[in-house]
């Protein structure tokens, strides 16, 4: 399919597919624990990150009305940390930007620059992500039109909403947009649910999930897509 022929614009997800994100979340956490053992070690007396990780999912467990919403489920698991080490909530917010400062600590894929700013002098571009990286602080903002997060959206991909979102924010139709993503279900089958065309970048070579139609585009690289 000649895709370029109707396109108008191109949404992209971050996390794993302009950058690898296990690295990043595993730096930003030992960063916040290392914050808090030298800012607040009564906060961080008996911890590590996987009981940090704990208290997260239990927010999660506790709010599945805010499952889509990963920056609340890490404020609010801090402001349990603290306020059970008799200390007050409102360091949590101070905990928050540390993990967020890290959390934006992105190495790029080498081909996501390139690519991305080849493709943008063609189309318009627009990040559609469920997670909390900020364009700003990746330092990435100068090649999109706009970001839509499961935040900011009340809902995370694959649900439609997400994606219609995303379309109204660009002023377009479904067919109008092609979206790239490296998750089969969030992104490829997400995308075709809400009517947009998507690519599946397959970028180590992962099996295609047997439960769900097989993608019309395969790329390995973003430098295949552009």
């Amino acid at each position: 399919m000649a895709y370029g022929e109707f396109l108008k614009v191109l949404s992209f997800d971050l996390d794993d597919t302009l950058w690898p994100v296990a690295p990043v979340i595993e730096a930003a956490e030992l960063e916040l624990l290392a914050w808090l053992q030298r800012e607040h070690p009564t906060v961080a007396r008996g911890h590590d990150v996987a009981s940090l990780r704990a208290l997260r999912a239990q927010v999660a467990g506790d709010r599945p009305d805010q499952a889509h919403d990963l920056t609340f489920l890490r404020h609010e698991s801090l402001v349990n940390l603290f306020t059970a080490a008799g200390e007050s909530r409102g360091r949590a917010d101070h905990a928050l930007e540390v993990f967020l400062v890290a959390r934006n600590r992105v190495s790029l894929y080498p081909d996501a620059r390139p690519a991305l700013a080849r493709l943008k002098r063609h189309y318009r571009l627009f990040a559609l992500s469920n997670g909390n990286a900020d364009l700003q602080r990746c330092g990435l903002a100068d090649l999109f039109d706009g970001h839509i997060t499961a935040r900011a959206a009340g809902v995370a991909k694959p649900d439609p909403r997400i994606f219609r979102r995303m379309l109204e924010a660009a002023g377009v139709g479904a067919a109008d947009v092609l979206h790239i993503g490296d998750d089969p279900h969030a992104d490829v089958d997400g995308a075709r649910r809400a009517g947009l065309q998507a690519v599946w970048l397959n970028r180590d070579a992962k099996v295609w999930p047997g439960d769900l139609a097989a993608p019309p585009r395969t790329v390995t690289t973003l430098a295949d897509l552009a």
